[in-house]
């Protein structure tokens, strides 16, 4: 198992005193009592055994990457991969792993757990491969953006100069959350971070600590949200990073909690998911629970991916993926982990349609982002096989 040295949150901290003093996207205090409304549940573990399944590490397909936190496939299997602390987007050959700059986005100001984080890419359509979203720190907040890609331009940026689709999403040092994905119905959702400030995430006028629905120009998506004047889809998260749809179009999130439990959420439109008044499973009725929660040794979640009837969630503190079968709209056994330690932290996974019809996962290592213990060959994206 690799050794952790990560950053001393008592430092975070000392330079964020407005937030609080809460850990951040991977190293976080000891376990601690729960927050009020939060109940102290057996952990997820002490269940029944989980369900059959696994997934094997086919391929490492290639290495050397700095800070890397968005991943995007491109139609014909390339992935566009982005790096947090230098605001560059490279272009990873899916069978030789060779890496392309295809740009830099211009006005990413890096600063703790900001940067440029988030890709997404069109499925389908006029614009499919041909224009990127992304989600990044600015000096003055978090936005969404989007750029043209030309990958035929042989000199310069293969991007365009930015258009801001939507701006004024709280910063700070710790929870910028910054997830973008197209989903199922062809909105753009974003996954927020309340920037340290709890109250942010109850307060519906304010983008922090939701997640967000939009149409692809960053307008409100109307139809299918609590207001449709509105971008906001769900509220009272503390920071989302993980966004994913299963075969019956259902929402499914991953969240940050503070010292006690991290979440699995299946997200419904105008829920209320809780924080800051709980923490995990609560018994207050105003709050939607998670489906599943984990000590935040074990988990930190970052990207998650639904693949093969299974949710799969990659852990940065816990340094392990995660597995957890679903039946319908809930789980079906206790979750599974699986390469625990093995290759350190884990920041994003998305699913993989080039091997076998959608029974992959691309999975990215984050041991270069400042909280890790880099080795030789890190940051690295390796390709998954499910079983």
């Amino acid at each position: 198992m690799r050794p952790r040295t990560g950053v001393s949150v008592g430092v975070v901290c000392a330079l964020a005193l407005s937030a609080g003093c809460s850990g951040g996207d991977g190293d976080r205090p000891g376990d601690g009592p729960s927050r009020k409304g939060g109940s102290s549940p057996a952990s997820s573990s002490a269940r029944a055994a989980p369900a059959k399944g696994s997934v094997q590490v086919v391929k490492t397909l290639t290495t050397g990457l700095k800070s890397p936190w968005g991943l995007a496939p491109l139609p014909g299997g390339d992935l566009l991969v982005s790096s947090r602390d230098t605001g560059k987007i490279l272009r990873i050959d899916a069978d030789s792993g060779k890496k392309t700059e295809v740009g830099s986005v211009p006005g990413v100001e890096p600063g703790g757990e900001g940067g440029l984080m988030g890709l997404a890419v069109p499925p389908d359509g006029a614009q499919a491969g041909k224009m990127v979203y992304a989600y990044f720190t600015s000096a003055s907040d978090n936005r969404i953006v989007r750029m043209v890609y030309d990958a035929k331009k042989e000199t310069g940026d293969q991007l365009s100069a930015p258009d801001t689709i939507l701006k004024g999403i709280p910063k700070g040092l710790l929870h910028n959350g910054g997830r973008i994905a197209f989903g199922p119905d062809k909105m753009l959702y974003a996954g927020t971070g309340e920037s340290g400030d709890g109250d942010l995430a109850q307060d519906r006028k304010s983008l922090g600590g939701k997640i967000l629905r939009m149409t692809p120009e960053g307008e409100p998506a109307g139809h299918g949200n609590p207001e449709p004047d509105s971008v906001v889809y769900s509220w009272g998260h503390r920071n989302v990073q993980g966004l994913d749809w299963d075969r019956e179009k259902r929402l499914w999130a991953s969240e940050f909690g503070q010292d006690t439990w991290d979440e699995l959420n299946l997200i419904e439109p105008g829920k209320n998911y809780g924080w800051p008044d709980a923490e995990g499973k609560s018994d207050d009725k105003r709050f939607r629970n998670p489906l599943e929660q984990w000590r935040t040794a074990e988990a930190s979640p970052s990207g998650l991916a639904v693949v093969k009837g299974s949710v799969w969630m990659a852990g940065l503190r816990g340094e392990r993926l995660w597995r957890i079968p679903l039946k319908g709209a809930e789980p079906a056994a206790a979750p599974q982990a699986f390469l625990k330690g093995k290759y350190g932290r884990l920041r994003t996974v998305v699913a993989d349609h080039g091997t076998g019809g959608g029974d992959g996962l691309w999975l990215v290592t984050s041991e270069t982002d400042g909280r890790g213990s880099p080795e030789k060959g890190d940051d690295r994206i390796l390709r998954l096989k499910v079983r």
